[in-house]
């Protein structure tokens, strides 16, 4: 669906750009003010070469003489103070704006759906927070210093020259349609250009972020010079689009220097017909060459200024795109405590967006309160889909779910995920002390034996005893520094230590050696007691206890029952089970 944000016009981008800056009007205020104070010193720069020239060197006035140097270290003193707030306070607000923007896209992250993320890399998304923001800032602070002094600069200098002479001043002015028709031609291909370059900054961070992720695979593999390549590929490509930007720079800024070049160019040859001349004093000639050169660096500025502004609002359309992505539906009403744990799927079908073919198809099955429903089947069987549906994860297309009676689909989403624990294959550790990834997720401050008896029950507390710093032990990046069986151990200690009637063991022990699964099978023994738990099963040697097993097929169920059942039905089951342990 196409988002609200990119059907905006530049314009609508930059007058919602411009509302975060309006918390800071006050300093915004303090800022304008200080501008014109600096384009107020440059028109008085230009101003002072008229009493300079006829005071002092024609009429050589000693008044003049005497405080020319005095008043020329007054506007360079009060043009500095302006130029230092002018910085700092745009500086400053240009930070406010990107703090602001930042916790607002890191907060949509934290509610956005699933489906969201299925369909975003997670390097395209760090260009979003960190690249794209700071693109915005310049648009909203950095811009609007160029935009605002530099103007006020050139209306001064101009409004100078008018007085000095308005017939010369007519013939600069004649140029500024032309200037103005260039800048417009040109600010579109700068927009352009500027999405590309976004969008190939989100290639280089997502495959920088694979490498980094992925360094021991692409070490064992011998990858590195493929990986080299698909680096190379997209820097290139970033370095044209960069390239290409330059391009429109250097050719946009001299073309529009020479139009303004020209209008001088008349101007001083008018200037110097000898009637002309002849109504002027040398001061006012000197006074209006003077102005005439001194727009021209304000007017250099304002060229630079475009691209600065389209790269801006190019990153505005990116930023406010994902701003305005639909959060996570939060429609129920119903809050729940503590559930029983009764669970029920009744015709529950549900197919990805924009795919035609069914991942789950009519799936019913019910399970009491303390029991242990598996799932197995081959991979892509919809086992996992299944038991994302529970935690609203993925809403179901068609059919109901229901806990201890209650369609999900009514309770509050907290209180509902308040009620269901999650142990995963792929463990996500967070790089934090080890206590504080056992409590995570906890409201309030968990005593210190209370973590470890988690630890213990889950079989950890023996390995964190021996670890330098115990609980304290830094674990790394996503765990890094622990083996996989132990990562394991201290996901089963925070689920352990959440206590809630539903437990989800997505494949929990898939891929572990002999040693860790037996520690991790008794950690789990002791997580499953009187919880109601979902189990994707890899090893049938797991399950084996289970209160019910479902087969599953291509997002149906094929059959269901106990162990035992099962093999004796000598069918889906009891095939899988043979070809698991005859690989044994």
């Amino acid at each position: 669906m196409k988002q609200i944000a990119t059907e905006m016009s530049a314009f609508q981008l930059y007058k919602r750009l411009l509302t975060y800056v309006k918390p800071y009007w006050l300093v915004f205020a303090a800022v304008i003010l200080a501008m014109l104070v600096y384009a107020g010193s440059e028109t008085a720069m230009a101003a002072l070469m008229k009493p300079l020239m006829d005071g002092s060197f024609v009429e050589k006035d000693p008044f003049i003489i005497k405080w020319i140097p005095i008043v020329l270290i007054g506007i360079f003193l009060v043009r500095g103070v302006a130029n230092f707030l002018t910085t700092y306070g745009l500086g400053w607000i240009a930070r406010n704006v990107i703090m602001t923007l930042r916790t607002e896209m890191f907060d949509r992250l934290l509610t956005l759906p699933a489906s969201f993320y299925d369909k975003s890399t997670s390097g395209q998304l760090m260009s979003k927070l960190l690249y794209d923001v700071e693109q915005v800032a310049d648009a909203a602070t950095d811009a609007i210093l160029v935009l605002v002094r530099d103007t006020l600069t050139i209306v001064g200098l101009l409004a100078w020259m008018i007085y000095l002479n308005g017939m010369l001043s007519l013939i600069i002015l004649l140029t500024v349609p032309f200037i103005g028709l260039l800048v417009y031609k040109i600010s579109t291909r700068f927009r352009r250009i500027s999405k590309t370059i976004q969008n190939s900054m989100g290639d280089v961070s997502h495959t920088s972020s694979e490498v980094i992720e992925g360094h021991r695979e692409v070490k064992t593999f011998g990858s590195h010079q493929y990986e080299a390549k698909r680096f190379d590929k997209v820097n290139q490509l970033n370095r044209r689009q960069r390239m290409k930007k330059i391009a429109t720079e250097a050719t946009s800024q001299p073309i529009i220097e020479l139009i303004a070049v020209l209008g001088l160019a008349v101007v001083i040859y008018l200037a110097t017909l000898p009637q002309v001349l002849n109504q002027i004093t040398v001061g006012t000639f000197i006074s209006f060459i003077t102005a005439m050169f001194m727009i021209l660096t304000p007017l250099k500025r304002l060229t630079k200024l475009n691209s600065k502004l389209q790269a801006g609002i190019a990153a505005a359309d990116s930023v406010f795109t994902m701003l305005d992505q639909q959060p996570e539906a939060d429609t129920g009403e119903r809050e729940l405590k503590q559930a029983k744990g009764d669970i029920r799927y009744q015709q529950v079908s549900f197919q990805y967006d924009n795919t035609a073919r069914k991942v789950l198809d009519n799936i019913s099955f019910e399970i009491k309160a303390g029991q242990t429903i598996a799932f197995v089947g081959h991979s892509g069987s919809g086992k996992t889909t299944l038991v994302s549906l529970l935690p609203r994860f993925y809403m179901p297309t068609s059919g109901q779910i229901f806990i201890d009676e209650i369609d999900i689909c009514s309770l509050k989403l907290l209180d509902l995920r308040n009620q269901i624990s999650l142990v995963n294959q792929q463990v996500i550790l967070f790089n934090d002390t080890i206590a504080n990834n056992i409590t995570y997720g906890q409201k309030q401050a968990v005593a210190e034996e209370r973590i470890i008896e988690a630890a213990k029950q889950a079989h950890a507390w023996e390995f964190i005893q021996r670890l330098p710093e115990g609980l304290q032990t830094q674990v790394g990046q996503n765990g890094v520094l622990l083996s996989g069986g132990q990562r394991q151990r201290l996901a089963i200690a925070r689920a352990l230590l959440r206590d809630t009637p539903i437990l989800i063991l997505d494949e929990a022990t898939a891929s572990l050696d002999s040693e860790a699964e037996r520690h991790i099978q008794k950690a789990l023994e002791n997580l499953m007691q009187s919880r109601t738990t979902l189990v994707i099963a890899h090893r049938l040697s797991t399950i084996e206890k289970a209160d019910l097993i479902v087969v599953m097929h291509d997002g149906h169920i094929v059959e269901t029952g106990t162990h035992q059942q099962l093999l004796d039905k000598g069918h889906h089951y009891a095939e899988l089970h043979r070809l698991q342990f005859q690989q044994h």
